[in-house]
């Protein structure tokens, strides 16, 4: 059971500048790790690259991990703000997918991605 939006134009409009802006950022940092993790991929492809045994500093193993789960992060944020443009689009926003009740302001304030009320979201832990 989807319910209408009950939030102001202003409202949402706050909330779409605000979700764009962070796509905005999501995308840069995709973009930019994709391409460090190219840089990775050529070093941990060359063939005199034997830095498991340098005492020194990061292995490329360890350097691939991080900058993975760097770039799955900024990927998953890309899709979920997508998600609530979405739901922005379609006026669904601000209602929560589980019970269909209104999610508050404050929570999208602090979590404008969220899909869940506060009571729901706390039932899913």
């Amino acid at each position: 059971m989807i319910t209408v939006t009950t939030m102001t134009p202003a409202q949402l409009a706050r909330f779409e500048a605000r979700l764009l802006a962070e796509r905005a950022e999501a995308a840069e940092r995709a973009a930019e790790f994709g391409d460090v993790m190219g840089e990775v991929r050529a070093a941990r492809s060359g063939a005199s690259a034997d830095d498991e045994h340098d005492p020194e500093g990061p292995t490329m193993t360890q350097e691939w991990s991080q900058r993975t789960a760097v770039l799955a992060d900024a990927q998953h944020e890309l899709t979920e703000v997508d998600l609530a443009l979405a739901r922005i689009a379609d006026g669904s926003y601000g209602v929560c997918s589980r019970c269909g009740k209104r999610i508050t302001v404050a929570r999208l304030d602090a979590r404008p991605t969220a899909t869940l009320c506060i009571d729901c979201a706390r039932l899913e832990r």
